[in-house]
């Protein structure tokens, strides 16, 4: 049963120096004013906290999180992997269609660019269906148990892929992946900006990115290493790699604590108590679980009586409205900016007449440049650099690099120019996963409301799946031989819309580096503009100093 503000409070009861919490049905009513009180302690310590305190402070917050993400490995997985089976000589064998042997068709067959297009967005498409159901599930049940039982369908599911005999089989496959991935995804980036303070927040969020390209390393290896094997088990066996996971991740969801912002919104204020001491260290001086629980009961009761509601539809209404825009804005970036073209590096390494061998080593090594990418950003760029700043400098060097290899097609028939444009891809990983790459996730997650972040982050990813449908359609057209066969000039396309990320970035995307939920709320309600948000003070006490009455 969910309780109104009213009942939350009289949930608690004080008791000398802490928070005692006892049963909704209890009569006794907290003081507001200490209340009050406690809330704006615990709003200070979260502003003074920083990096290196929190990590100190809440190292069980820190694994748990790191848990959540690990799910999203999977989908990184196999998001490469079939991308990269286009170009797979086993793969194109099987599933292929005899088209002749030439320079960009080493082994005689390919697919055609309809059933790539159906195969690759078949993911997509059921991503769509599954952040749909998510938002509901998440946040009637939470995120630990949506998460456990996606887990569990993924086991199901990847049956499919393994014992596909034809295309349509494989393509049923992974729309019904896609819907558990999708829920994974969404709710590991929720989990993890509600269990972790503003100061190491982003780097937790963007961590999901990290995944993913864990997820792209392991399956680059994998198919670095199956590359030269023309039998089924040269793409069964990568498919097979993805039972491992839930194996080792079921159990571990299972006993983690539930997030301690839809205990509160669900009245459960015992079991949100006990959800936080499990987060902090016990050693932790400095930082009052009874504080922090009241920080949480603040900001939730903020946003009841600002009238934030917790449908899909309220997504849509009011500030809500801006708050949803950038999240799809961001979460898309990705799109905008040429991920399918990123995914299918492999493909495009042939299209343009590098060698087999040489371009599964390139797309090891670009992966490997990404993942080292992640480190330079969280040690390196994060602590001294805004959130905006990243991302636009991130958005322009990426849109560079575009238009760079499109400039450079009009010399393909020389070898060493398709080598620039291989290292321009390259270049494009790199400064991907170092900027928009993971701020593209962390900034979903902490730019809605408390209230309405998960279906927030749902409606963010759907755009983004609609985008991605859109744009790896598209790719697959263009770099098809059998189809439009652009090659290089592809970089003009995603060049193009890189422009206008640019542009949109500058003038709407705010400013949220070590925000409180709370504060962000504050700025959205006087809708302070996007370019003000860096140097615009909020004193949440004074802004709202009668939230509880």
């Amino acid at each position: 049963m969910k309780y109104s503000t009213q009942n939350r409070v009289a949930g608690l009861s004080q008791n000398e120096d802490h928070i005692d919490v006892a049963s909704p049905r209890n009569d006794e009513v907290i003081n507001e004013k200490q209340l009050i009180a406690e809330a704006a302690a615990g709003f200070e310590t979260e502003k003074e906290l920083g990096p290196w305190e929190a990590v100190k402070a809440y190292p069980q917050a820190i694994g748990w999180a790191l848990v959540m993400a690990l799910c999203v490995i999977m989908e990184g997985y196999d998001t490469s992997l079939l991308g990269n089976f286009y170009a797979y000589p086993a793969f194109q064998i099987k599933f292929g269609e005899f088209v002749g042997v030439s320079d960009s068709t080493p082994s005689g067959y390919q697919l055609t660019a309809a059933w790539q297009s159906g195969l690759g967005q078949s993911t997509n498409v059921g991503g769509f269906c599954g952040v749909l159901i998510t938002g509901w599930l998440a946040s009637h049940y939470g995120q630990r148990f949506v998460i456990m039982w996606s887990l569990v369908f993924v086991e199901a599911f990847v049956f499919l892929q393994f014992f596909a005999p034809n295309l349509i089989v494989l393509t049923i496959g992974e729309f019904l992946l896609g819907i558990p991935w999708a829920t994974l995804a969404t709710c590991s980036i929720s989990y993890a900006s509600e269990v972790l303070p503003p100061s190491i927040r982003t780097y937790l969020t963007s961590y999901t990115n990290m995944c993913f390209i864990i997820g792209q390393l392991i399956s680059a290896g994998v198919l670095k290493g199956f590359s030269g094997h023309t039998s089924q088990w040269a793409y069964r066996i990568p498919f097979a790699i993805q039972w491992v996971w839930p194996v080792i991740l079921i159990p571990l969801v299972y006993i983690a604590p539930e997030s301690p912002w839809h205990l509160v919104r669900m009245g459960r204020l015992d079991e949100a108590m006990k959800s936080l001491e499990r987060l902090k260290s016990k050693t932790a001086t400095n930082v009052s679980t009874a504080n922090t629980l009241a920080t949480i009961i603040h900001t939730d009761s903020y946003e009841e009586r600002n009238k934030i509601g917790s449908s899909y539809l309220d997504c849509f209404k009011g500030p809500e409205l801006r708050r949803s825009e950038i999240a799809c804005m961001t979460f898309a970036s990705q799109a905008f900016i040429g991920i399918q073209f990123a995914y299918s590096s492999t493909y495009f390494f042939q299209s343009i007449g590098v060698g087999t061998e040489i371009s599964y080593d390139l797309n090891l090594g670009g992966t490997c440049m990404g993942l080292f990418a992640c480190f330079v950003n969280w040690f390196l760029i994060m602590p001294y650099v805004g959130r905006r700043t990243i991302f636009l400098w991130g958005v322009a060097g990426l849109t560079t690099c575009l238009l760079l290899i499109g400039i450079l097609n009009v010399w393909t028939d020389r070898k060493s120019v398709a080598l620039a444009q291989a290292v321009l891809c390259l270049i494009w990983t790199f400064i991907f996963e170092a900027t928009v790459g993971q701020l593209g996730w962390s900034y979903p997650a902490e730019i809605s409301s408390t209230r309405l972040r998960q279906k927030t982050i749902c409606v963010a990813r759907n755009f983004t799946e609609i985008c991605n449908i859109t744009a790896g359609i598209l790719q697959q057209y263009m770099m098809n031989p059998t189809a439009w066969n652009v090659k290089g000039y592809v970089g003009f396309v995603w060049g193009s819309t890189g422009i206008l990320l640019f542009i949109w970035s500058y003038f709407r995307l705010p400013e949220v580096w070590n925000r409180p939920f709370e504060e962000l709320d504050i700025l959205f309600n006087q809708k302070v503009s996007a370019r003000n948000f860096a140097k615009t003070n909020v004193d949440i006490m004074e802004e709202n100093s009668e939230t509880l009455g």
